[in-house]
């Protein structure tokens, strides 16, 4: 890591993007910059940017429902030299992560959505849901 990037461990950003599919560019580029600045694995990095393009995704169509006078909201933080916390929010009705049917079963497999909520759990290393789905964190080790 370099000296610049120790230096601004606590680095946090935040985005308040309309809900259309362009804001995804814009959620790409902080990440690009904060890999940059942080020099994190290529590996880690397929995996940040997966993720978090699911659940901003996510957020536009199902939650704020692509109303483009609701917000999605990104944050960035680095709370330590080894990790990089993610939390969107929208301002949607939220849903029931238990609710969510199995992307893997049988009867799902040729289904075409289903997906997102799956990768987030398995490319993050935590992920929690808060405020009735509405909120999601993830942590990732970089």
């Amino acid at each position: 890591m370099s000296s610049s990037a120790k230096t601004r461990l606590m680095i946090y950003r935040q985005l308040a993007l309309p809900s259309t599919p362009d804001s995804i560019h814009e959620v790409e580029n902080v990440v690009d910059e904060i890999r940059q600045e942080l020099e994190f694995k290529d590996d880690v990095y397929a995996n940040v940017m997966v993720a978090l393009t699911e659940a901003v995704n996510n957020s536009i169509i199902h939650g704020n429902k692509s109303d483009v006078n609701k917000k999605v909201y990104v944050e960035f933080e680095i709370p330590n030299s080894y990790r990089l916390l993610v939390r969107v929010h929208d301002e949607g009705p939220g849903f029931d992560i238990k609710g969510l049917p199995d992307p893997t079963a049988p009867e799902n497999i040729d289904k075409i959505g289903g997906r997102g909520v799956f990768l987030m759990m398995h490319l993050s290393d935590s992920i929690s849901f808060s405020e009735d789905g509405k909120l999601v964190e993830m942590t990732f080790n970089i």
